[in-house]
């Protein structure tokens, strides 16, 4: 006999936060006026042949608003990391000193700033079609069980409403952190 497929709100919920933090992780990795340590996260370095991420190789701390320093664990990791940081689209000019990469920030022009605006956009759409999908996934196993006859359509239209509500609230989640960073951006 094959087993009936549960339905659990909680475990869509779930799903959803899920999508929201990752977007903050996305969303903490554009470059606002402020230096973060989480700037060189996406940062993938060749290394010992094949590639890996920055924070594997080095440390990277904040010594000043508008300076991240990158200590490398491997002196002869440098000039990979140097180059890594480079290439690696955020604009960014370090320069090494030994084992040591300083990476000043350069001001934000409007036009940078603008940019960024549209990345920030970017990510968060991709959020919320993550989230319709947990809502199209979760809509189409009621459907399924309400056929099947394992939930009667009263309790499927029930739970079709939460579901519906529950993927409206994370999207309104997405919609105030994407604000949050606009802000954070725009702000001189």
């Amino acid at each position: 006999m094959a087993q009936i497929p549960s339905f659990s709100l909680d475990d869509m919920k779930d799903r959803m936060q899920k999508s929201i933090a990752s977007l903050r992780d996305e969303l903490q990795g554009l470059r606002t006026g402020r230096a973060s340590a989480s700037l060189l996260e996406p940062v993938m370095v060749e290394a010992y042949g094949t590639r890996m991420p920055l924070n594997q190789i080095a440390t990277v701390t904040v010594p000043e608003s508008r300076m991240l320093l990158v200590s490398v664990w491997d002196r002869t990791m440098a000039p990979a990391v140097d180059k890594a940081i480079r290439n690696s689209g955020l604009g960014l000019n370090p320069s090494t000193e030994g084992a040591t990469i300083r990476v000043p920030l350069p001001d934000l022009n409007e036009e940078r700033r603008r940019e960024l605006t549209k990345v920030a956009h970017t990510y968060s759409e991709a959020a919320r079609v993550a989230i319709r999908h947990i809502r199209r996934d979760g809509m189409d196993l009621l459907k399924k069980l309400e056929k099947d006859g394992h939930i009667s359509q009263d309790d499927g239209r029930l739970k079709a409403d939460l579901v519906q509500k529950a993927t409206d609230a994370a999207i309104s989640d997405v919609d105030t952190v994407l604000a949050a960073k606009e802000r954070e951006i725009m702000q001189v």
